[in-house]
C-alpha cells in the first residue's frame, strides 16, 4: 500500500503546495479540520501589516500604502471569500467570529422579518455543533423576553439510525411553524455532506429561510449559494482556510435581503461613503458589510489574505478532487481493519455525501487519540466515542494517511492505550 501511496503523491498535481505550509515530517497532521497549519504566504501577509502598522500607526486605516487600506480590509477578504462560497462580493463579509456572526444573522434576519406566526421554530438537526445551539438558545431566550411570553422555540431533527441525517427527514419537518432551518453543510463529528440544493429548494417551497453552518466545507469543497437560492451561511477562518487560530470569520446575506436593517449594529455596519463622518443616526450599508458590528481585527485577518490567495491559485476544483481522492484512499485503508478491532467508519462512502474527513467510532477513542497523538500522529477526538482523521488537500500526503493507518492498527493490535486525564483541549 506503501507504493500505492507514493505513486498517488508523484501523480498529485497538488503536490507543490505542501512546500508553502509549515509541516513536520516528524508529524502526521490529520486535524486539518480544527486548524489549519501556517502557510508562508499567510505569515508573509500578517508580517506585511505588522510592518504597516509599525510605518504608518493609525493612517494605516486610510494610507494607500498600505494594501488594502484596513478601511477597506474586510471587503477585500469578502471579495476572496465569495469565490469559495459562490456567491457576489455584496452578498459575503469577513468579520466577527462565527458565533457573533450567527447571532448577528439570527438578530438581523427575525428580528426584521414580517412573519406574524405565533409560535414559531428554529429547526436544527441533533448533530449540530453546541455553539451554534447556544447562540440560537441565548436569542430565544431574548426574544421571548422582549416578547414577554414564549413564541419562539427550536425543535431538532434526530439522525438516523446508522448515525447520519436525512434530507427528506429534514424536509418533512419544516412544518407550518417553521420560520427558519439552520443545518451543517458537512457535519463535524461524522463527516457527511448535505444536500444543500435540496434542502435549499424545500425550504422555499414552504416559505421558511434556511442557513448553513459552512465551518467544515469551505476552503475544501466548492460551494453555489447564491444559484441555490440559500438566505444565508456563516463560516470560521481557521479551519481549511488557513487563517490561524481565532482567525476571523465570515458571512453571506443573500441579495435578496440587501437592505436590511443590521440587528446588531455598530459603526462599522455603516456605508463606507458615510461611515466617517460619524453621523448621530446609522446609515447602514445596503450590502453584507452592514452585518459588521465593531472595528475589525486588523491582525486577525491578515493571514487570510495570503491564505486565500494560496486557495485560488490552487482552484477549488482541484482541492475539492484531492480531498475525495484523500478520504476514499482512508476509508480503504481502514476497511480492513473494521472486523478485527471493532471500527465502525460512519462517515458516508458515496463522494457526493462525503465532506473533507472521514470519522471513525471505537469504544475507546478517546485513549486511542491519545495514544496516537504520543505516536506523532495528529487525529482529533470527539466525544463520546469517534475519531475524526482530515486529510488537508494542500499539505497531506497520501504517504501519510498510509503511514498514519500503520500507525492506528499497530495501537488496536497491541491495545497498550495511553490513560491520560484529559484528552487535549478541542478545537472547534
Amino acid at each position: 500500500m506503501n507504493a500505492e501511496a507514493e505513486a498517488r503523491d508523484q501523480s498529485d498535481e497538488l503536490s507543490g503546495y505542501r512546500y508553502e505550509f509549515y509541516t513536520q515530517e516528524e508529524i502526521l497532521y490529520l486535524d486539518g479540520n480544527s486548524l489549519g497549519l501556517l502557510s508562508r504566504s499567510a505569515e508573509l501577509a500578517l508580517l506585511r501589516v505588522l510592518d504597516e502598522w509599525k510605518q504608518l500607526g493609525v493612517s494605516g486605516w486610510t494610507d494607500e500604502r498600505a494594501v488594502p487600506p484596513w478601511f477597506f480590509l474586510a471587503e477585500k477578504l469578502a471579495a476572496a471569500s465569495a469565490l469559495l462560497v459562490g456567491a457576489s462580493a455584496d452578498e459575503v463579509i469577513v468579520t466577527n467570529s462565527t458565533t457573533v456572526n450567527l447571532h448577528q444573522l439570527l438578530a438581523t434576519l427575525l428580528v426584521n422579518s414580517t412573519d406574524t406566526r405565533v409560535n414559531s421554530v428554529i429547526l436544527t438537526d441533533s448533530l449540530i455543533f453546541p455553539s451554534d445551539a447556544y447562540a440560537i438558545d441565548s436569542f430565544i431566550s431574548m426574544a421571548n423576553y422582549w416578547a414577554g411570553k414564549p413564541r419562539l422555540s427550536r425543535r431538532s431533527v434526530a439522525c438516523n439510525g446508522e448515525g447520519l441525517l436525512d434530507e427528506r427527514t429534514i424536509a418533512e419537518a419544516m412544518t407550518g411553524d417553521v420560520v427558519m432551518a439552520i443545518l451543517p453543510s458537512v457535519v463535524y463529528t461524522t463527516g457527511q455532506l448535505l444536500d444543500l440544493m435540496y434542502l435549499t429548494e424545500e425550504a422555499q417551497k414552504r416559505d421558511v429561510l434556511i442557513g448553513f453552518d459552512l465551518s467544515h466545507s469551505v476552503g475544501v469543497l466548492p460551494h453555489a449559494l447564491s444559484s441555490i437560492g440559500a438566505d444565508f451561511a456563516f463560516w470560521c477562518g481557521y479551519k481549511y482556510l488557513n487563517g490561524g487560530p481565532g482567525a476571523t470569520a465570515g458571512l453571506y446575506l443573500n441579495n435578496r435581503h440587501a437592505g436590511v436593517r443590521p440587528g446588531l449594529a455598530g459603526w462599522f455596519s455603516s456605508s463606507k461613503e458615510t461611515q466617517l463622518a460619524m453621523e448621530p443616526e446609522l446609515q447602514w450599508s445596503s450590502t453584507a458589510s452592514a452585518l459588521q458590528i465593531g472595528t475589525p481585527g486588523i491582525l486577525s485577518m491578515a493571514p487570510l489574505c495570503g491564505s486565500l490567495a494560496t486557495i485560488e491559485s490552487a482552484g477549488m476544483d482541484r482541492v475539492r478532487a484531492k480531498s475525495l481522492r484523500l478520504t476514499e484512499f482512508l476509508i480503504e485503508l481502514l476497511e480492513p481493519l473494521r472486523q478485527t478491532y471493532g471500527l465502525k467508519i460512519v462517515t458516508p462512502r458515496e463522494d457526493a455525501r462525503r465532506g473533507g474527513h472521514v470519522a471513525i467510532r471505537h469504544p475507546e477513542a478517546l485513549r486511542i487519540s491519545q495514544t496516537l497523538r504520543a505516536c506523532g500522529v495528529v487525529p482529533d477526538f470527539r466525544p463520546p466515542d469517534i475519531i475524526r482523521l482530515c486529510p488537508a488537500p494542500l499539505y497531506t500526503t497520501f504517504r501519510e494517511c498510509a503511514h498514519a493507518v500503520v500507525i492506528l492498527q499497530d495501537v488496536l493490535e497491541e491495545r497498550c492505550y495511553l490513560d491520560l486525564p484529559t484528552e487535549r483541549p478541542l478545537i472547534p
